[in-house]
Parts: C-alpha cells; sequence; structure tokens
C-alpha cells in the first residue's frame, strides 16, 4: 500500500481519481488534502478518513510540512499546477498531475525535466493511455493491422451539453482563468495521436473560433440566468435547470452542488456560475477548431474538435497501405475493413469508471510506479513534448501560419 495526498479536491481529485482509493483500499490511502473551499475540503476530509491536523486551506500549507508521503495527487486548476509540482517535486514526491501540465509551454518543460533531474516519477493524467479500447486500438496499429500507417481523420465530439457545461458555464471557459479549449480538452488528444503514430510532428496548422455560444446569438426572450424567467428556457437544449434542477449525485450534477437536493441546486443555479445563460458568460476558448499534422514518417493527420454534436465519443478513421481501422468508443467497436475484401469487429473488454474505465487503470498504473519507482506508460517529459504540440497548433490558429514544429522547440528553449 502507498500513501498520498491530495492538492485540489474538486470533481477530479474528489470523485474521478480520489474514489479508487475506496475500491481499493488495500492499495492506496490518502492521508492529507490541500483545498480552500471549505465545504469541498470538509467533504473529501469525511469521505477519505483525513486527520484534522492534515487537513490544509492552501498547497502551500501542506508542502511547508515535512514529507507526510509517497506521493501527491495534483488536481488544481490548470493556471495552478506549476509552482505546487516543482515545490513538490524538491520536497521529494512522487506525482500524479492532472492534464494539461500547464497553460505555459515553458513550464512544462521544466516540470519534466525538474522530475528527470530528481529522479521522481511525473505521471500526467492522459487517460486515452489506460483505456482498453484506445490501448486496443495502439496494439493493432501496431501490430500492422493495416499495414504502413498512412493518414488519421480523428475527431474529438465534445457534445453540445459539455461545451455548456465545462467551456461555456464552467471552469474551463476562459483562457485567461485556465487554458485555450485544445489544451484542456484535446491534449488527450494529440498526446495520443503522437504515441500510435510514432514519429515526430514535423509541421502543423490550425483553424478555430468561438462562434455560437456569443450574446449576439441570445435568442430574443432569454435572460441572465435560467431561473430568471426566461420565455425560452423550456425549449432551451442547454437549459441549467433541466440540466442540474434534480437530485442526482454524480457529474456534472455534483460540480454545480456537493449536497443532492433541489434546495442546493436551485440556491447555486441562482447565485453561482452553472445558472448563467450560455449565451451571456464570460467564455472566450473556441466552440471548433481543426488542426492538421504532417509528421517526419510521412503519417497525415486530419484532427477536428467540435461542441456540435450530440455525441460525446471520439470517432476516428486510420488509414494504412493494406486497409483501414474505423471505430467510435461509445460503441466500444472497432472494425478492420481489409483491402482483400474480409472485415474484422474488434469489441475490447469494458472497464468500469469514469472515462470508460481508464481513470481506474491510471491509478493502478500510478500506485505501481511509486511502489516500485519504475517508468510507466509516459514520461513527464514524453507528455511535456505532446502538450507542445498542442501550443505550436494554437500559436498556428491565432497566427494563422503553419508552424515548423522543430523550430517551435528550438525558440521554446531559448526563451528565457
Amino acid at each position: 500500500m502507498i500513501h498520498a495526498a491530495v492538492i485540489g479536491a474538486g470533481s477530479r481529485g474528489m470523485f474521478g481519481l480520489g474514489s479508487y482509493a475506496l475500491r481499493k483500499p488495500h492499495e492506496i490511502k490518502f492521508i492529507a488534502v490541500a483545498e480552500p473551499n471549505d465545504e469541498r475540503r470538509l467533504k473529501f476530509a469525511e469521505m477519505y478518513g483525513i486527520a484534522p491536523d492534515k487537513q490544509f486551506k492552501s498547497w502551500e500549507e501542506l508542502l511547508n510540512q515535512p514529507k507526510l508521503c509517497e506521493a501527491l495527487l495534483i488536481c488544481t486548476m490548470d493556471q495552478e499546477h506549476f509552482e505546487p509540482t516543482m515545490k513538490a517535486l524538491e520536497t521529494g514526491y512522487h506525482i500524479l498531475l492532472e492534464k494539461p501540465m500547464s497553460p505555459n509551454p515553458k513550464e512544462a518543460l521544466l516540470m519534466a525535466e525538474e522530475a528527470e533531474r530528481r529522479k521522481r516519477i511525473l505521471t500526467i493524467c492522459h487517460s486515452m493511455r489506460y483505456s482498453n479500447y484506445f490501448s486496443t486500438v495502439k496494439r493493432l496499429v501496431t501490430q500492422g493491422a493495416v499495414g504502413k500507417l498512412m493518414t488519421i481523420h480523428w475527431t474529438e465530439n465534445v457534445g453540445f451539453a459539455h461545451q455548456a457545461h465545462s467551456f461555456v458555464r464552467g471552469n474551463w471557459r476562459n483562457s485567461s482563468l485556465s487554458s485555450p479549449m485544445l489544451l484542456q480538452k484535446c491534449c488527450h488528444d494529440l498526446d495520443y495521436l503522437k504515441w500510435i503514430i510514432g514519429g515526430n510532428c514535423k509541421s502543423v496548422s490550425s483553424y478555430g473560433s468561438l462562434s455560437y455560444f456569443r450574446e449576439e446569438n441570445a435568442p430574443e426572450g432569454s435572460t441572465a440566468r435560467c431561473t430568471d424567467g426566461c420565455k425560452v428556457e423550456h425549449e432551451c437544449p442547454v437549459s441549467a435547470i433541466k440540466l442540474y434542477l434534480n437530485e442526482k449525485d454524480e457529474w456534472p450534477q455534483n460540480v454545480v452542488s456537493l449536497k443532492p437536493t433541489i434546495e442546493a441546486r436551485l440556491h447555486a443555479l441562482k447565485h453561482g456560475p452553472y445558472g448563467r445563460c450560455v449565451f451571456r458568460c464570460d467564455n472566450d476558448v473556441v466552440d471548433h477548431q481543426v488542426v492538421n499534422m504532417l509528421f517526419d514518417n510521412e503519417v497525415t493527420v486530419a484532427f477536428t474538435m467540435t461542441a456540435f454534436t450530440r455525441d460525446t465519443s471520439r470517432s476516428f478513421k486510420i488509414m494504412g497501405t493494406t486497409g483501414e481501422l474505423l471505430g467510435h468508443s461509445g460503441t466500444n467497436e472497432i472494425e478492420i475493413r481489409h483491402f482483400s475484401g474480409k472485415t474484422e469487429i474488434i469489441r475490447p473488454e469494458q472497464q468500469e469508471g469514469s472515462h470508460s474505465g481508464a481513470d481506474s487503470v491510471l491509478m493502478q498504473s500510478f500506485v505501481r510506479q511509486v511502489e516500485t519507482e519504475t517508468d510507466g506508460v509516459s514520461s513527464g517529459l514524453e507528455s511535456a513534448h505532446s502538450h507542445l504540440l498542442v501550443f505550436a497548433a494554437e500559436q498556428s490558429r491565432l497566427t494563422g501560419e503553419t508552424v515548423s514544429f522543430e523550430r517551435y522547440i528550438e525558440e521554446l528553449k531559448t526563451m528565457a
């Protein structure tokens, strides 16, 4: 068994990742928590049996203590990753860090390099690498199921309701408060694509914008909040009343209010961010974006991220010299169409838990890493390099220019 502390008792720290300790108490025990929100800190302490003297209001308080345990989960907001990570590495912790590593590309590199220098584990929560479904896709491609890999079409279907919850009303709505949309939502995808392609990116171009969730698109009769007597609330597909005003104790309801009661949720909608009209928020992240990439092994990628789907699964076509591999993670099916005419359908074993069970495998893998002090599926340095793909794509989107990835990295390393 390992002992661990958590910095950031939000949805991911408390439920998505933290809940593994409730299911596998013989593998990991949380002994400390740092969280500025009193309700969340006390809730986490209650759930995981944290002693009063190990409940801290800030990461500084926790990390100013002598080293408390072997491992640390850092699940704070994106802009609050760098400082606690660097301090924790200095103190001697092995770290599981929520993605993205940082909204600053230089910081992402510095964290990874510091972990390498100090010989600490720095594992990033790239859940797709731990998914049985996507691991199967990786294995098939590596084994040559479609011959030599040539091109990939990949779509991240964010989903209309998910976009409204997380990226219009929620914590990741504004790039100055968190990070750009592509970094927050799709660093998973670009990390995974780089993993299965196996080469190095040569150039990247990207286009995208915030086109719909803007005030000028608000329907007539709508109000600042869904609870303000909005005349079109009953027909709005992302009405806060429809999405949250129930007693479900799961995501996304438990993000709005930890208390699963109508009264608590209604109060949160009237006074908190999740009750706002989706056309009248302070959001600035894009609602659709495309990225094109060329790799040094001549593989080309066309990647799309869009809010404008009912679906929330990833769909893709991977094309090679002997066939094509089609998938849709929501169906749990992988179809291989051989050019010979043969077709295969593969259904990977499904897993339980958040992110289709990948979070449980991720936690299990991290526990084993800490116990044995060995490498996992991905190093911090590898994750940092895949993050740089996202930063390069965002630079292309903002400038309208194709970015040479090698030149981008060289310029980044010369920055002060």
